[in-house]
Order: structure tokens, then C-alpha cells, then sequence
């Protein structure tokens, strides 16, 4: 089902993201996870696309196995890293010939060893590039776009960042999914800024479970997400113990999730890594299986 339908008939539109693994291993144990977080009826589960299109072939592989094995809506992520125009356009040919319905359009990070994004000959250079090109080449996509409630790292002031954002949605984006926060209200006052511009698609927050302390400030320093000092304060005290440090990130989640709901965001997106004990352990708390089925 694409984006706009999902958003239209379903009360909550529950997501979740995984990425695909680099071992038989780790594809054994994401197939078992998956198992579990599926049962929660999401509206999609989304697959990440390798920095330069590096796991590109296993994101359609994965995107098949969640519609044919899971029975579940897919959305692929698609970049504009690395590929010329003709490549992203071939590629987005395999992946609609493959069933996909729904993209997740995103300008891109820099492959390894490369410190910043470099448009290639004959590439696009902007993630509201890349929606015009997928409404334009296949119109009946669905198409999601990032957003940064707390900026994105490269973008010089959160006005910009935000025309940013703007341009995207202009371009033919049916929602904008956020990048990970832990403080709601910069979530909200990001909200009221897309408002403010005329941004009326959905916008949903992005929601990691902290459930290892030292694995997410890497994250965070990667991104420039906001950590609170008080909930930074009660990981540091537990560092050495990773189960505290799993029940205090998924309170804290819990806590994130609950407020959210109760303040009319249309849908969460799990940044799951993988994994389900956390998103499991909310999403019973929140009883959002009863919401996602309804």
C-alpha cells in the first residue's frame, strides 16, 4: 500500500526500520526478529540503502522477503550517493518491477573516507532532485523524505535546513520521516515550523530505543542529536551494566512515544537496528497492536 492510502485509512501509521545484514548470521537473527516486530501489523518496515548504493541489490532482496515472507508493505531507501542519473533510474525500474511501492528518498552520506557529498558527472546533487525524479519517472510512488527537528549537521541555520525540507515536499514527497530525537519538544517546534512554511504532509517522528549507551552517542555524534544531560547522566552511572541500561532507554522511549501520541503525530518510525526486545517491550506498553491492525 503506498504512503498517501497509509496515511488515509489507517488511524497510526507504525514503522519500522532495519538494515541489511552483513552475515547469514545476522540474516538468520533479523528474520527471527522481524518475526516478532511483524506481529505488531506495522504499516511498513523500511530497508536502508548503503552509503554509494553499497547494499543496494540486498535492500531489494530484503524489501522482497518483508512482502513475500512477512506480508508486509516494503519501502526501499534510495540514494542519490555515487550513481548517475541514468543508474538511479535503472535501479528505481528493478525496484518497481520487484513490487515496490514506496521510496524513502534521501540525498545521501559521503561513501567511507570521503568527508563530505560530491555530485558525480552526470548524478543528481539534492535529495528534492531525487523525488523529481522518482514523481516524474513513476508517479505513483510513494515517496518519504527526511526532516531534522534539530537540524541537519551540514545545513548552515534551521531556516535553511528547513527550505530545505520545503523543496522536497514542492517536489512531490507524500510524508516527511524524522531523524532520531530524545527531546520531544524540539520535535514539536519543528512541527510548528513546517506549518508555518506550508508544509501539510504527515510529519512522523523518529524514534530510536537507547539499549546501548556507548553505540548510541557514536550515533548521536555522527548526526548531532540532542541528549539530555539528565538521561546522559543516568546511563554514565550504569555503563557497565547493560540491562539497566536497556530499562532506562526504553523508559525513556515509552515516555517519548506516550507524549507524542497524546499530541496528534500521525504514526512513530522505529529505528529498530535490527533488533526487536525494545520496540517490542513499547509497542506492548502503548498496546499499539490493537492501533496498527484497527
Amino acid at each position: 500500500m503506498r504512503l498517501p492510502l497509509l496515511f488515509k485509512t489507517q488511524q497510526f501509521v507504525l514503522s519500522i526500520e532495519i538494515f541489511p545484514p552483513k552475515t547469514a548470521d545476522g540474516d538468520a537473527a533479523l528474520r527471527k526478529n522481524l518475526q516478532t516486530l511483524v506481529a505488531y501489523n506495522p504499516s511498513f518496515v523500511s530497508c536502508t540503502y548503503g552509503a554509494g548504493g553499497s547494499t543496494r541489490d540486498r535492500t531489494l532482496q530484503w524489501c522482497r522477503e518483508i512482502q513475500l515472507d512477512f506480508l508486509c508493505t516494503a519501502m526501499t531507501h534510495f540514494t542519490c550517493v555515487g550513481s548517475t542519473r541514468e543508474e538511479l533510474l535503472s535501479w528505481l525500474d528493478q525496484a518497481v518491477a520487484e513490487g515496490i511501492q514506496n521510496v524513502m528518498a534521501l540525498r545521501g552520506d559521503p561513501p567511507a573516507g570521503q568527508e563530505a557529498f560530491k555530485t558525480i558527472e552526470g548524478g543528481l546533487s539534492n535529495a528534492n532532485e531525487l523525488v523529481e525524479l522518482i514523481r516524474d519517472k513513476h508517479p505513483d510512488l510513494g515517496i518519504g523524505v527526511a526532516g531534522y527537528p534539530e537540524k541537519h549537521q551540514e545545513a548552515p541555520n534551521m531556516d535553511i535546513d528547513l527550505n530545505h525540507l520545503k523543496r522536497k515536499v514542492d517536489a512531490g514527497a507524500d510524508a516527511v520521516f524524522t531523524q532520531l530525537f530524545f527531546v520531544n519538544d524540539n520535535f514539536f517546534a519543528f512541527r510548528d515550523r513546517c506549518e508555518e512554511l506550508g508544509i501539510r504532509i504527515p510529519i512522523v517522528p523518529g524514534i530510536m530505543p537507547i539499549t546501548d549507551f556507548a553505540r548510541i552517542k557514536r550515533i548521536t555524534s555522527m548526526c548531532g542529536t540532542v541528549f539530555p544531560v539528565a538521561l546522559a547522566t543516568r546511563l554514565e552511572a550504569v555503563k557497565d551494566d547493560p540491562q539497566a541500561q536497556f530499562e532506562i532507554g526504553v523508559e525513556h522511549a515509552i515516555q517519548q512515544c506516550e507524549e507524542l501520541r497524546s499530541a496528534g503525530v500521525p504514526g512513530i518510525h522505529f529505528y529498530a537496528l535490527n533488533k526487536s526486545d525494545a520496540c517490542q517491550r513499547i509497542l506492548d506498553v502503548m498496546q499499539l497492536q490493537q492501533k496498527a491492525s484497527t
